[in-house]
Protein backbone atom coordinates (compact mmCIF):
# COMPACT_ATOMS: atom_id res chain seq x y z
CA UNK A 1 0.00 0.00 0.00
CA UNK A 2 0.86 3.69 -0.62
CA UNK A 3 1.01 4.91 3.10
CA UNK A 4 1.57 9.02 3.40
CA UNK A 5 2.68 9.92 7.01
CA UNK A 6 2.79 13.20 8.40
CA UNK A 7 5.45 13.06 10.61
CA UNK A 8 8.01 14.96 12.90
CA UNK A 9 7.62 12.81 15.81
CA UNK A 10 8.81 9.81 17.47
CA UNK A 11 6.21 7.43 16.65
CA UNK A 12 5.88 8.66 13.13
CA UNK A 13 9.51 7.60 12.44
CA UNK A 14 8.93 4.25 14.84
CA UNK A 15 5.80 3.55 12.52
CA UNK A 16 7.71 4.21 8.97
CA UNK A 17 10.19 2.20 10.65
CA UNK A 18 7.90 -0.40 11.12
CA UNK A 19 6.27 -0.29 7.27
CA UNK A 20 9.11 0.79 5.36
CA UNK A 21 10.11 -3.03 4.24
CA UNK A 22 5.65 -4.13 3.80
CA UNK A 23 4.76 -0.75 1.80
CA UNK A 24 5.60 2.49 0.09
CA UNK A 25 6.23 4.45 3.21
CA UNK A 26 6.15 8.62 2.52
CA UNK A 27 6.77 10.73 5.46
CA UNK A 28 6.00 14.71 5.28
CA UNK A 29 7.99 16.59 7.27
CA UNK A 30 6.96 20.55 8.55
CA UNK A 31 10.47 21.41 7.98
CA UNK A 32 10.44 23.85 10.79
CA UNK A 33 13.44 22.20 12.70
CA UNK A 34 16.78 22.91 10.53
CA UNK A 35 18.48 18.97 10.97
CA UNK A 36 15.57 16.89 11.62
CA UNK A 37 15.83 13.19 12.26
CA UNK A 38 14.74 11.78 9.10
CA UNK A 39 12.96 8.05 9.12
CA UNK A 40 12.72 4.90 6.55
CA UNK A 41 11.50 5.98 3.57
CA UNK A 42 10.67 8.47 1.38
CA UNK A 43 10.46 11.95 2.71
CA UNK A 44 9.49 15.11 1.91
CA UNK A 45 9.60 18.74 3.82
CA UNK A 46 6.56 21.80 3.65
CA UNK A 47 3.23 22.40 3.47
CA UNK A 48 0.59 21.10 1.04
CA UNK A 49 -1.11 24.21 0.95
CA UNK A 50 -3.99 23.44 3.28
CA UNK A 51 -7.06 20.68 3.57
CA UNK A 52 -7.10 21.02 -0.86
CA UNK A 53 -3.23 21.26 -1.39
CA UNK A 54 -3.53 18.02 0.81
CA UNK A 55 -6.06 16.38 -0.98
CA UNK A 56 -4.87 17.38 -4.77
CA UNK A 57 -1.06 15.52 -3.27
CA UNK A 58 -3.22 12.08 -1.77
CA UNK A 59 -5.17 11.76 -5.63
CA UNK A 60 -1.41 12.92 -7.33
CA UNK A 61 0.55 10.42 -5.45
CA UNK A 62 -2.47 7.76 -5.48
CA UNK A 63 -1.90 7.12 -1.51
CA UNK A 64 -4.21 4.63 0.22
CA UNK A 65 -3.50 5.13 3.93
CA UNK A 66 -2.69 8.43 5.43
CA UNK A 67 -1.81 8.47 8.89
CA UNK A 68 -1.55 11.90 11.10
CA UNK A 69 1.12 11.33 13.63
CA UNK A 70 1.73 14.58 13.83
CA UNK A 71 2.55 16.81 17.55
CA UNK A 72 -1.07 16.55 19.82
CA UNK A 73 -0.88 20.45 19.69
CA UNK A 74 -0.65 20.23 15.87
CA UNK A 75 -4.69 20.95 15.39
CA UNK A 76 -4.73 22.63 12.22
CA UNK A 77 -2.76 19.60 10.32
CA UNK A 78 -4.99 17.44 12.14
CA UNK A 79 -8.39 19.39 10.67
CA UNK A 80 -6.66 19.26 7.53
CA UNK A 81 -5.66 15.58 7.76
CA UNK A 82 -9.17 14.78 8.15
CA UNK A 83 -10.83 17.01 5.63
CA UNK A 84 -8.33 15.82 2.99
CA UNK A 85 -9.16 12.24 3.46
CA UNK A 86 -12.75 12.71 3.11
CA UNK A 87 -12.60 14.38 -0.23
CA UNK A 88 -10.07 12.44 -1.27
CA UNK A 89 -11.81 9.42 -0.43
CA UNK A 90 -8.65 8.14 1.49
CA UNK A 91 -8.89 6.56 5.09
CA UNK A 92 -7.08 8.45 8.03
CA UNK A 93 -5.74 7.09 10.72
CA UNK A 94 -4.37 9.16 13.59
CA UNK A 95 -1.40 8.51 15.74
CA UNK A 96 -1.27 10.10 18.97
CA UNK A 97 0.92 9.38 21.76
CA UNK A 98 -1.50 8.89 25.49
CA UNK A 99 -1.21 12.13 27.40
CA UNK A 100 0.11 12.53 30.66
CA UNK A 101 -1.73 11.28 34.29
CA UNK A 102 -1.15 12.47 37.73
CA UNK A 103 0.78 10.19 40.22
CA UNK A 104 0.57 10.74 43.97
CA UNK A 105 3.06 14.24 45.34
CA UNK A 106 2.22 15.61 41.57
CA UNK A 107 1.03 19.11 42.11
CA UNK A 108 -0.52 19.60 38.63
CA UNK A 109 -2.36 22.92 37.07
CA UNK A 110 -4.37 22.54 34.30
CA UNK A 111 -5.11 24.90 31.82
CA UNK A 112 -7.34 25.11 27.86
CA UNK A 113 -4.37 27.37 26.29
CA UNK A 114 -1.03 29.10 26.44
CA UNK A 115 -2.89 32.37 26.87
CA UNK A 116 -4.53 31.02 30.07
CA UNK A 117 -1.32 29.41 31.22
CA UNK A 118 0.31 33.16 30.92
CA UNK A 119 -2.55 35.04 32.98
CA UNK A 120 -2.28 32.41 35.83
CA UNK A 121 1.28 31.97 35.94
CA UNK A 122 2.68 35.04 38.10
CA UNK A 123 0.02 33.57 41.04
CA UNK A 124 2.35 30.23 40.96
CA UNK A 125 5.54 31.13 40.70
CA UNK A 126 8.85 33.42 39.37
CA UNK A 127 11.20 31.38 38.16
CA UNK A 128 10.08 29.39 35.26
CA UNK A 129 11.07 26.47 32.97
CA UNK A 130 9.29 26.79 30.10
CA UNK A 131 8.72 23.84 28.06
CA UNK A 132 6.00 24.28 25.56
CA UNK A 133 8.48 24.60 22.62
CA UNK A 134 9.70 27.57 20.67
CA UNK A 135 6.42 28.83 19.02
CA UNK A 136 4.71 28.56 22.44
CA UNK A 137 7.61 31.23 24.01
CA UNK A 138 5.76 34.22 22.75
CA UNK A 139 2.49 33.86 24.89
CA UNK A 140 4.69 34.90 27.91
CA UNK A 141 6.70 37.95 26.55
CA UNK A 142 4.48 40.19 28.65
CA UNK A 143 5.30 39.18 31.92
CA UNK A 144 8.18 41.49 32.75
CA UNK A 145 8.08 39.91 36.55
CA UNK A 146 8.77 36.57 35.80
CA UNK A 147 12.35 34.90 34.96
CA UNK A 148 12.36 32.12 32.23
CA UNK A 149 14.68 29.58 31.63
CA UNK A 150 13.13 28.27 27.65
CA UNK A 151 14.49 25.03 26.41
CA UNK A 152 13.78 24.27 22.56
CA UNK A 153 15.50 22.77 20.05
CA UNK A 154 15.75 25.92 17.06
CA UNK A 155 15.97 29.27 18.67
CA UNK A 156 12.48 31.39 19.65
CA UNK A 157 12.03 34.14 17.59
CA UNK A 158 10.26 37.43 19.01
CA UNK A 159 8.26 37.88 20.59
CA UNK A 160 9.94 36.32 23.63
CA UNK A 161 10.02 37.56 27.37
CA UNK A 162 12.21 40.36 28.30
CA UNK A 163 14.09 37.97 31.04
CA UNK A 164 14.81 34.22 29.47
CA UNK A 165 17.57 32.53 29.01
CA UNK A 166 17.33 30.02 26.21
CA UNK A 167 18.66 26.43 26.31
CA UNK A 168 19.15 24.68 22.98
CA UNK A 169 18.65 21.05 23.76
CA UNK A 170 17.16 17.49 22.04
CA UNK A 171 16.03 15.05 24.83
CA UNK A 172 15.58 12.23 25.65
CA UNK A 173 16.20 13.67 29.23
CA UNK A 174 17.12 12.31 32.62
CA UNK A 175 15.09 12.41 36.03
CA UNK A 176 18.25 13.07 36.91
CA UNK A 177 19.74 15.56 34.66
CA UNK A 178 16.02 17.41 35.05
CA UNK A 179 16.10 17.38 38.47
CA UNK A 180 19.60 19.17 38.36
CA UNK A 181 18.25 21.48 36.22
CA UNK A 182 15.64 22.70 38.38
CA UNK A 183 17.67 22.95 41.33
CA UNK A 184 20.57 24.62 39.72
CA UNK A 185 18.25 27.61 37.72
CA UNK A 186 16.03 27.67 41.25
CA UNK A 187 12.68 26.96 39.19
CA UNK A 188 9.35 27.55 41.61
CA UNK A 189 7.15 26.43 38.38
CA UNK A 190 7.30 24.30 34.96
CA UNK A 191 5.31 25.11 32.07
CA UNK A 192 4.10 22.57 29.88
CA UNK A 193 2.05 21.38 27.27
CA UNK A 194 0.80 17.33 27.55
CA UNK A 195 1.97 16.23 24.79
CA UNK A 196 2.74 13.02 26.48
CA UNK A 197 5.87 10.72 26.02
CA UNK A 198 8.88 11.06 27.89
CA UNK A 199 8.14 12.69 31.46
CA UNK A 200 11.50 13.41 33.23
CA UNK A 201 10.59 16.77 34.22
CA UNK A 202 7.47 15.73 35.41
CA UNK A 203 9.00 13.14 37.33
CA UNK A 204 11.80 15.61 39.01
CA UNK A 205 9.40 18.37 39.41
CA UNK A 206 7.37 16.04 41.56
CA UNK A 207 10.40 14.85 43.61
CA UNK A 208 11.29 18.46 44.19
CA UNK A 209 7.50 19.80 45.14
CA UNK A 210 7.68 22.27 41.98
CA UNK A 211 4.25 23.16 40.43
CA UNK A 212 2.96 22.17 37.10
CA UNK A 213 1.27 24.41 34.81
CA UNK A 214 -0.19 22.43 32.36
CA UNK A 215 -1.63 22.67 29.31
CA UNK A 216 -4.16 20.34 28.27
CA UNK A 217 -4.21 18.97 24.03
CA UNK A 218 -7.38 20.56 21.86
CA UNK A 219 -9.62 18.05 20.68
CA UNK A 220 -9.34 15.29 18.18
CA UNK A 221 -11.38 15.15 15.40
CA UNK A 222 -13.53 12.04 14.27
CA UNK A 223 -11.18 9.30 13.11
CA UNK A 224 -9.73 5.85 14.12
CA UNK A 225 -6.95 6.89 16.37
CA UNK A 226 -4.76 4.15 17.93
CA UNK A 227 -1.87 5.36 20.46
CA UNK A 228 1.28 3.78 19.58
CA UNK A 229 2.89 3.13 16.42
CA UNK A 230 2.83 -1.15 16.69
CA UNK A 231 -0.69 -0.75 16.55
CA UNK A 232 -0.82 2.03 13.91
CA UNK A 233 0.89 -0.81 12.00
CA UNK A 234 -1.56 -3.31 12.01
CA UNK A 235 -4.21 -1.09 11.64
CA UNK A 236 -2.43 -0.86 8.19
CA UNK A 237 -1.84 -4.42 7.99
CA UNK A 238 -5.73 -5.32 8.46
CA UNK A 239 -6.24 -2.86 5.64
CA UNK A 240 -3.76 -4.24 3.23
CA UNK A 241 -5.20 -7.44 3.63
CA UNK A 242 -8.62 -6.98 2.66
Amino acid sequence: MRVLILGGTTEARELAGLLAGEHQVITSLAGRTSAPRRPAGEVRVGGFGGADGLAGYLAERRIEVLVDATHPFAATMTGHAVAAGAAAGVPVMILRRPGWTASPGDVWHRVASLAEAAAVLPGLGRRVFLTTGRQGIGAFAGLDECWFLARSVEPPAPPVPRRLEVLLDRGPFTVAGERELLTRHRIDVLVSKDSGGSDAKLVAARELGVPVLLVDRPPVPAAATVTGAEAAAEWIRQRSAR
